[in-house]
């Protein structure tokens, strides 16, 4: 009992001494303006001289510093203006300018040695933007403004879906770029594209931006042939404050895809600083628009995902499939159809006649013998086998029902096939424009929050969230419909003026993401199948154009018999040529409540499953890096600059099968590596020389060496030339490897990863050999004019390499400087 009395008076001692303290301190409050402009300036440093005691301005201009007694000096700095120190004798508001900088080109940048130099100074091609000029941007977003960077290519797969190239052909999903958002890859684990144009900070929360163009491999490790984006957070200790953006305007003014509609983009951010010791913010944006409508309905031809432009529309080609039409993937060669049939009726009546009758063979025979294409009865068959003496039990089976029905249904495609009807020609299913399947309704909203701890004066802790979820449209193999997309980044940092530790979590839910391309096929599929489809318009083109050579039906060109038979068979139900009942239904309309259902269905279907197009992808990445600048310790620092670090990454994909081959569980893909840089200043820092050596090792691959060496010399006050040599790799990502996914609907197949055991999985490497995607389009050109299912001759096997990492070298040559104070 004793000892609590004990503490108690202690506590109360200890709270009666802090209050005393607290009383006999002085606030200062004050605010800073830019001398010229007379605007607040934000984020500027204010610091009590020979002390670590510290604040910042808020949006505002406005600071609040506690300090023990007056008088005090403030040293008062800001990146764009000169310093200032101001000696405060009282405690009444300071009003301090700052005369901004007239030199230009004094700009702090950390990516392009992963510690910070000035912007003239750095051995490297970089880029770089502010929080001022991210401010001042005349564009929907941030990310759009990086457009306005040196050498810097955009690729718009729609209205928040962009992808940045550099040094490299633009595409969209660049793998071959790193994007790291505060120290995190920004890749999405599954879809292996990099989501900060979705998922990536807000714009009222973003910094700085920093961009190396051409191979970092060295440093950021995979990934970076075409370069490295920093993107660069709000530091919650250093910009506090209320802020808010509103930017709101009017797309498709011009009413060519659309009516007018609104765009909105809200951002919304505050942080606060708690005694200099804490520190937390919260910000979040939504950007709302409707999206661009993919329009381009040229005709292509396509090999499985090799495509090229051609001429010709649906009225003129019968084998039209348009660019952003969906579901005229689905194509038959007329020619190579009748001849399956045709072939596979007569190997089934073979067999089931213990090989006594061969239709083809009679049917070529009947030919010879009456001279013109007459329908062959049971009748007019018995009578000529009785002609030419056929055996009286031949007969008896020709005479039979099955034998009839087998003739009946061969004989069409037979003679189509025979008298070059079809003239070579391919015929495809009516497809659907995507803006009748895909979402433009473009909705993306970002949060991010996070709380900061300063341990010490010199050590800073933080957790950080970075959300985000919407829908979009993405173009890759496929067109996907990104739906209720949702990302999740999650980080945990330690770190001091020379070295840092972090650990972080990437969390994919792929939501209600479909395949655009598939909804159009299935929808076919549904209404009436291709089973249906194909054979009913095939045999019918063959009987009519007979009944026209018979003068039956009077003459029509092929085109207008295509176009009339693509008629009957999207919309009747009754086969006017034949008079037979179609099964199936007749195509559905878009906007119908039978469309809609039909499309309901196969969007909420998995991939995997017949007629489904869904994504179910919860694939993750786990992370942990950390970085040492070694040069202050043991008497380094006057030497040579040491900076080590290293990291670790564990993929887990998770996709149910609709993406990977993960059908029996999930699929664990590790890397590790780490990398060192020696920099060492010469003959009185005229020349700075930068080495720096990179290794890194996959799960399925050896390891990889990349290093960088540069020099940067100064060739006058303020103008440095800089030569490098760099090097890059990519491991072959995901993707690259295991994915397993069904193009779905008409291109029909498989997209498979690269590593060999897909090749046995598929029998690639034994009994089924794959072919050149080119060969195969020759040889179906070549026709079924010979008998057999094309001419195999021209087809060229595949020849399946092992999957290597790509690699790159890269020699620069380079100047910056500053001429005049001006430029």
């Amino acid at each position: 009992m004793r000892k609590s009395y004990c503490f108690l008076a202690a506590f109360i001692l200890a709270t009666l001494f802090s209050f005393s303290a607290n009383a006999q301190s002085v606030t200062i409050t004050g605010n800073v303006k830019d001398k010229s402009s007379k605007e607040n300036v934000p984020a500027v440093s204010v610091v009590v001289k020979g002390s670590s005691s510290g604040t910042y301005t808020n949006s505002n201009g406005n600071f609040s510093i506690r300090v023990a007694k007056l008088p005090v000096t403030l040293v008062i700095t800001e990146v764009n203006h000169e310093s200032s120190e101001v000696i405060v004798n009282d405690a009444s508001d300071l009003k301090i300018e700052l005369t901004l900088k007239t030199t230009i080109g004094q700009d702090i940048v950390i990516a392009a040695s992963r510690a910070p130099q000035r912007v003239l100074e750095a051995p490297v091609t970089i880029e770089r933007f502010g929080s001022a000029s991210i401010r001042n941007m005349a564009a929907p977003s941030y990310y759009e403004a990086l457009t306005n960077l040196k050498g810097v290519d955009m690729h718009t797969a729609s209205l928040t879906f962009r992808t940045v190239t550099t040094r490299g052909f633009v595409s969209s999903g660049n793998t071959r770029l790193n994007q790291l958002v505060d120290g995190m890859d920004n890749q999405a684990p599954g879809l292996n594209f990099s989501v900060s144009s979705i998922v990536g900070l807000t714009e009222m929360d973003v910094d700085n931006i920093e961009l190396l163009s051409g191979a970092s491999s060295a440093l950021y490790g995979s990934g970076g042939i075409n370069g490295t984006l920093l993107i660069n957070s709000k530091n919650p200790f250093k910009f506090q404050g209320l802020s808010f953006n509103v930017k709101q305007g009017i797309m498709h003014t011009d009413g060519k895809q659309r009516s007018p509609a609104p765009y909105y983009n809200w951002s919304f951010r505050y942080a606060k600083a708690i005694n200099n010791k804490f520190a937390f913010k919260f910000s979040v944006e939504m950007a709302k628009g409707s999206d661009w409508q993919a329009d381009d309905y040229r005709n292509k031809a396509q090999t499985g995902i090799l495509s090229t432009v051609i001429g010709g529309n649906r009225n003129s080609d019968p084998n039209f499939n348009g660019i952003n039409i969906y579901g005229d993937e689905t194509s038959r060669s007329m020619d190579g159809f009748a001849f399956y049939v045709q072939d596979q009726i007569r190997r089934g009546v073979l067999a089931a006649s213990g090989g006594l009758v061969d239709l083809v063979s009679l049917q070529n025979s009947y030919y010879g013998f009456l001279g013109n294409p007459v329908y062959p009865t049971p009748t007019q068959i018995s009578g000529f086998s009785t002609f030419f003496g056929f055996p009286a039990g031949l007969q008896a089976v020709l005479q039979s029902p099955a034998i009839a029905a087998q003739t009946a249904q061969m004989f069409p495609f037979y003679n189509g096939f025979k008298n070059n009807y079809f003239k070579g020609a391919s015929v495809s299913r009516t497809g659907y424009n995507e803006k009748d399947l895909v979402d433009y309704n473009s909705l993306n909203v970002k949060m991010n929050a996070g709380f900061h701890w300063k341990i010490t004066d010199k050590i800073e802790a933080s957790i950080n969230t970075y959300i985000g979820t919407g829908t979009t449209v993405y173009t890759g193999a496929n067109r996907y419909s990104l739906k209720g997309f949702k990302i999740g980044q999650h980080k945990l940092e330690v770190k001091a003026k020379n070295w840092m530790v972090r650990g972080y979590t990437t969390q994919e839910n792929s939501g209600d993401s479909y395949i655009g391309d598939a909804v159009g096929a299935y929808l076919n599929e549904v209404a009436r199948p291709s089973s249906v489809w194909f054979p009913t318009y095939i045999g019918t083109f063959s009987e009519v154009r007979r009944a026209m050579g018979l003068g039956a039906l009077p003459n029509a060109s092929n085109i207008s018999l295509h176009n009339q038979l693509r008629d009957i068979l999207d919309n009747a139900t009754v086969n006017p040529f034949t008079g037979g009942a179609i099964a199936g239904s007749t195509r559905f309309i878009p906007g119908t409540a039978q469309f809609n259902a039909a499309s309901n269905a196969i969007k909420t279907t998995p991939i995997n499953k017949p007629g489904g197009s869904k994504f179910l992808d919860k694939s993750s990445l786990w992370a942990s890096e950390f970085q040492l600048n070694v040069s202050d310790a043991g008497h380094f620092s006057d030497k040579v600059e040491i900076i080590v670090g290293g990291g670790w990454k564990q993929w887990s994909l998770k996709s149910q099968g609709t993406i990977f081959a993960d059908t029996a569980g999930t699929i664990n893909v590790s890397e590790t590596g780490g990398y060192l840089q020696l920099k060492k200043k010469l003959f009185k820092d005229a020349l700075t020389l930068t080495g720096a050596l990179r290794y890194d090792v996959q799960s399925n691959f050896d390891g990889r060496w990349t290093p960088r060496v540069a020099a940067v010399i100064k060739v006058a006050k303020e103008n440095f030339l800089r030569l490098s040599y760099q090097t890059a790799y990519r491991f072959p990502s995901n993707q690259n490897q295991y994915i397993n996914l069904a193009l779905g609907g008409g291109a029909g197949g498989f997209l498979i990863g690269s590593l060999p055991e897909f090749q046995t999985l598929y029998k690639l490497n034994s009994t089924r050999p794959g072919y050149k995607a080119s060969s195969v389009f020759n040889t179906r050109g070549t026709g079924y004019r010979n008998g057999t299912i094309a001419d195999s001759n021209r087809l060229v096997q595949a020849i399946f390499k092992p999957l290597t990492p790509e690699t790159v070298g890269s020699y620069e040559i380079g100047y910056r400087g500053v001429l005049g104070k001006k430029f």
